[in-house]
């Protein structure tokens, strides 16, 4: 088996830092609870927005890898030509979902700082945890845009398999 370098992907790298954070947290404040009966007040609030992290990180990270659901059948069946089609409407419903999801998150994100509304736990500014939706969803569109030109191009990533 060749041996590959290893490879350095931000989305990557920001997911398992993620989790690593939501264990750690999620595992001190069960100590603390069982040994003081009181709990940490930041655990919940953190703990939601590194999942979102870990969810739009992890997604950038399948996206590039070709792992997302769909329904390969049509593609197989397909002849190259109509394959092709079909990539280029995948990659347009993706990045039409997530270019709202970037637009509306901006959006919202601007009218926080504007606002300067505070988190309801810590009293942390807002838009520091709503920032990463837009920046997250920009990921996935550029993780799934280098996705289409590989498989229009006929690459497959040696780390897929399909079990279809």
């Amino acid at each position: 088996m060749p041996s590959r370098p290893p490879k350095f992907r931000l989305d990557a790298w920001l997911a398992t830092i993620a989790l690593v954070a939501i264990c750690l947290i999620s595992l001190g404040n069960v100590i603390v609870r069982y040994a003081t009966d009181a709990s940490f007040a930041f655990t919940e609030e953190f703990s939601v927005f590194l999942l979102v992290v870990l969810t739009f990180a992890g997604a950038a990270v399948a996206a590039r890898h070709n792992q997302h659901i769909r329904i390969e059948l049509i593609e197989h069946y397909l002849p190259p030509w109509a394959r092709k089609v079909v990539f280029v409407l995948q990659w347009l419903g993706g990045v039409t979902v997530l270019g709202i999801m970037t637009w509306y998150g901006s959006t919202f994100a601007l009218q926080e700082y504007q606002w300067e509304s505070l988190s309801p736990g810590l009293g942390l500014p807002n838009w520091i945890y709503v920032m990463w939706l837009p920046l997250l969803s920009v990921a996935i569109i550029i993780r799934m845009t280098q996705n289409l030109v590989d498989r229009l191009r006929g690459k497959e990533d040696p780390e897929v398999i399909h079990e279809s």
